[in-house]
């Protein structure tokens, strides 16, 4: 399986070790290219990408539903499924 290649139609997009902004702009590239419905699983482990990704995608008009973290106390990784809105990321 090649990375990123959709997973049950969940496509995944791993931001581990990108700090802000870029978590959130490799999001917003990833999500111009998907069509409306289409599903996003991100997983960020900078602590502002907590906050930056569900702000960007109310802003957006997509959906960012927070899954439980991953990784450990002393590494967490924020996972968020990201649903691609109707209007362009």
């Amino acid at each position: 399986m090649m990375p990123n290649e959709p997973i049950d139609n969940i496509q995944e997009l791993d931001a581990r070790g990108y700090r802000c902004p870029l978590p959130v702009i490799r999001m917003e590239a990833r999500l111009r290219r998907m069509a409306p419905g289409e599903k996003l699983l991100v997983r960020a482990d900078d602590p502002v990408a907590a906050l930056d990704i569900p702000h960007f995608c109310r802003e957006a008009g997509h959906e960012a539903l927070r899954r439980p973290d991953e990784g450990g106390p002393g590494a967490p990784v924020c996972v968020f499924l990201v649903t691609r809105g109707p209007n362009p990321a």
